[in-house]
């Protein structure tokens, strides 16, 4: 069976890493490039993950950041390919839902009659 992929986005982990704290810091160096974006759309570029991005706007924020690709999209599998089962006896599948915190989940706590 083949494992369907989804994606996460990193733009605003890769900007913090390099002092970058505000969308208002991006919107310049992207119209530096050619990359003309409203204040509202460099907003959603950097919190909300992208479902369509240019490769204009890839290639700009690339070197903005001086990263690489990897950086910024990190392939994952997508949330309907693997099933995961509750705790409580019984109960159906819970779809895995993205934190953005990458693996670190707490895990669930085990309540044990004495």
């Amino acid at each position: 069976m083949t494992t369907k992929l989804d994606y996460r986005w990193h733009l605003r982990e890769a900007m913090a890493t390099r002092g970058m704290f505000s969308t208002t810091d991006l919107r310049p160096l992207l119209a530096e490039r050619g990359i003309d974006l409203s204040p509202s759309q460099t907003y959603r570029l950097v919190v909300e993950r992208p479902e369509r991005l240019s490769l204009k706007t890839l290639m700009a924020l690339l070197d903005i950041l001086g990263c690489r690709m990897d950086e910024l999209i990190e392939p994952v599998a997508a949330a309907g390919s693997r099933r995961r089962y509750s705790a409580a006896a019984g109960a159906g599948p819970v779809p895995e839902k993205d934190t953005g915190l990458g693996g670190l989940r707490p895990k669930r706590a085990r309540i044990v009659p004495e």
